[in-house]
């Protein structure tokens, strides 16, 4: 496929993959973290906000090595699953995981947005029609949003893909196991004559940031053109 070699499609695949999942499975909570921080006051708001984006500004080794104590075999919660006979630490599901983290606080951020940019009275309105607090959520406010929902997934999936510290601490660099494209580009990055590899891997990296990014920047203006409009 366009000169690119078994073990870099199966890197391009393998990123895929795991941002697919990481963003799939860490939607659902960041919708319902997203609207707390939007719409509720409760006790310990500025503590969840502040957990929210600290794999932001925390070194992603660190936060790597935070899921190695926790998911590792000898951890706590690696132990708990080892029970159940599930395995994250060295595998690809934990590759899935540790992008889902550094991903979550962009797609809060995206989605928080999104709520609070919608106009309250439209949900107020519908609530003196009948409608549940739920399906009013779904039926009036998720709608709304999802401009911004579906920006906020084009951001994880793209940080997902190029998530490398947390991922290479937590999981390795395993080739058809855990070896996405950031790991990749630096495995042979090491080999001498195997820049070109590289190059090709840093190609298809840009494009598919880029395009996120371009994605996003068009879904945020629809959003706003939107609700400018409502």
């Amino acid at each position: 496929m366009l000169g690119y070699g078994p073990d870099e499609i199966q890197a391009i695949l393998l990123s895929v993959k795991v941002g697919f999942w990481a963003m799939t499975l860490s939607l659902p909570l960041g919708i319902l973290t997203a609207y707390a921080l939007a719409r509720w006051n409760f006790p310990g708001k500025s503590l969840l906000n502040g957990l929210v984006h600290l794999p932001l500004i925390l070194p992603p080794v660190v936060t790597g090595y935070l899921l190695l104590l926790l998911f590792g075999p000898a951890g706590p919660m690696g132990r708990l699953l080892a029970n159940f006979g599930i395995s994250v630490a060295f595998k690809w599901t934990g590759a899935v995981l540790a992008a889902a983290i550094m991903g979550f606080p962009l797609l809060v951020r995206a989605l928080r947005l999104s709520f609070e940019l919608i106009d309250p009275k439209l949900e107020r309105a519908a609530s003196t029609l009948g409608a549940s607090p739920f399906w009013v959520f779904c039926t009036v406010t998720l709608p709304l949003a999802l401009p911004g929902v579906i920006a906020g997934m084009v951001l994880a999936f793209a940080k997902a893909i190029g998530e490398f510290g947390a991922t290479i601490t937590f999981v390795a660099n395993i080739p058809g196991e855990t070896q996405t494209l950031p790991s990749a580009i630096y495995a042979f990055l090491q080999v001498p004559g195997a820049e070109t590899a590289a190059i090709r891997l840093v190609i298809i990296s840009v494009l598919i940031s880029f395009a996120a990014l371009l994605l996003s920047e068009a879904l945020n203006r629809r959003l706003a053109k939107r609700l400018a409009t409502t």
